[in-house]
This record gives C-alpha cells, structure tokens and sequence, in this order.
C-alpha cells in the first residue's frame, strides 16, 4: 500500500509543473491584478450607470434652468460653480454614448492588461496604461474640467490611475515577454 502511495506523490510531482518549471506570480503583482479586477468591475457598473443617469440628471438641469435667475446669487464664485455644473450635465448628456463606450473600453484594456501582467507579460503593463489613461483623456475632451465638480473629478480620477500605474512599474521587473 505505502508502494501505492509513494507512486501517487511522485505522479503528483511530476504533473506540477508550476512549482518546477514556471515562475510563480509575486504576491505585489498578485494583489494588484486583484484589485485590478474590482476597480475594473466597478468601472463597467459605473460607466453604465452614468449612461442611464446622465437623461435623469439633464431633466433635472432642464427643470433649473427656468429657476436659474431665481438662484443666482450676490457672491460670483457660486454662480460660477452653479453655472460650470449645468455646463458640465448638458456636456454629460450630449455626449454621454461616448463617454460610455470609451469607459468601457479602458475597463477592457484593463482587465486584459492585468489578465497578461498575471501571465508574466510585459505587453500587458502598456495595455493597463492605455486603457487607465483613455478614460481620463475621453473625460477631459467631452466634458472638460474647467468647473469645479469637473476638475475635482478629473483630479480624483487621475490620482488613482497614477497611484495604480507607478504600483504596476514597479512590479515591471517580474514581466517577461
């Protein structure tokens, strides 16, 4: 019996090929293509909730801009930001298709990204980046960040992709081809 059992603990041996033959993924790169997969789930619900909630919020601006004399204060920065964020709602709605379709694409070239950076390749770290960086850039030729909200947005958006990006270079030195 213990014959049985040696023969069975060499065959597993011989067919875990991981441990002899391939490099093992590092727990940096692990846990970022693992926060990569969240963030990029999040994204696609978000990009889609945009889209349905962008008529919602035009609707709403719609109905403000009949009022919108009656809001207008003495102080000209709130009237800046209250005119910069109806700005900011009409551009998200005009353009919302694009906006949407270029979301999902970066959360595509994301996940794809991060899916190759787990298999050890380095075309995968180009494809992240492009794929962090059209959303921002879509965001800021459709709707701008000269408002307020716009540019607190742009700024929050762009932190994380940053923060993302410098983590995913220095994990570079694992990728191969």
């Amino acid at each position: 019996m213990t014959d049985l059992n040696q023969g069975l603990n060499q065959a597993k041996d011989a067919l875990n090929l991981e441990d002899k033959d391939m490099k093992k993924l590092p727990q940096g790169l692990n846990i970022l293509t693992i926060l990569t997969y969240i963030g990029c789930a999040l994204g696609a619900i978000s990009a889609i909730w945009n889209y349905i909630s962008a008529a919602t919020a035009y609707k709403t601006y719609q109905a403000l801009t009949g009022t919108m004399e009656e809001l207008k204060t003495e102080n000209s920065a709130v009237n800046s930001m209250l005119s910069g964020a109806t700005e900011m709602v009409k551009k998200a709605y005009d353009n919302r298709m694009m906006i949407m379709i270029l979301a999902l694409v970066g959360v595509a070239l994301c996940f794809y990204g991060a899916m190759q950076m787990r298999n050890l390749k380095k075309q995968g770290y180009l494809i992240y980046v492009v794929g962090e960086l059209l959303p921002i850039i879509s965001f800021a030729i459709f709707i701008g960040f000269g408002s307020l909200f716009g540019g607190v947005a742009m700024i929050f958006s762009t932190l994380i992709a940053a923060v993302f990006i410098i983590l995913y270079t220095m994990q570079r030195k694992h990728l191969v081809n």
